[in-house]
């Protein structure tokens, strides 16, 4: 009896012990890794800057704006974009949870008028083959040139003028939510944007 208590208790200090290794170890890594997942997602939103801003000479990044929605849980990420000090447009961050996986978030770039210049779309977990196609130039070009006051983003299915994207018309859906969302935030804060540069 005492060698199988003996036995119990050495198995229960090696898996502590292996526990607590684990767990330093585990932590070392995300420490290491931390900073270079920041530069990357940093850099993924810069270049998504270039695709989607019209020609800008200042620094969208330092210039941020971010805006207390009651769409999102944290604030809306606005990035105005100038050219020789004149507004050319701004980038917005739009999201929504209701994609097929979830989280949907989109960087959307505006021109002044509200027209859309283009749209990067920076996180999602949607079905591959499927839902992942919003990415694809074919869904994406319907919504270059287009001003959502005159344009309606929803999927023809739903009233909308776009396309839905085959056997994903809930990601279709949630792309245009979070499209109409940046759109709702850019022109609702556009004249602050303008002025920010003053």
């Amino acid at each position: 009896m005492s060698k199988k208590k003996d036995t119990f208790i050495n198995m229960v200090v090696s898996l502590f012990a292996i526990t607590i290794v684990a767990g330093f170890s585990l932590g070392y890594v995300n420490d290491v890794t931390a900073g270079p997942k920041a530069k990357a997602k940093l850099e993924k939103k810069v270049n998504a800057l270039k695709l989607v801003l019209p020609t800008f000479d200042n620094n969208p990044v330092i210039d941020i704006k971010l805006i207390k929605s009651d769409k999102v849980k944290d604030s809306v990420e606005v990035y105005p974009a100038f050219l020789n000090n004149e507004f050319v447009g701004a980038a917005v961050v739009g999201t929504t949870y209701k994609g097929f996986s979830g989280l949907i978030k989109i960087m959307v770039g505006f021109k002044p008028n509200g027209v859309i210049q283009n749209i990067v779309v920076l996180e999602q977990k949607e079905t591959p083959g499927l839902g992942t196609k919003m990415k694809d130039e074919i869904f994406l070009r319907q919504f270059r040139n287009i001003n959502p006051s005159k344009f309606n983003l929803k999927v023809k299915k739903d009233g909308g003028e776009v396309d839905a994207l085959t056997g994903a018309t809930i990601t279709a859906r949630a792309f245009g939510e979070a499209a109409q969302m940046a759109f709702d935030e850019f022109m609702k804060n556009r004249d602050l944007l303008i002025e920010s540069k003053n």
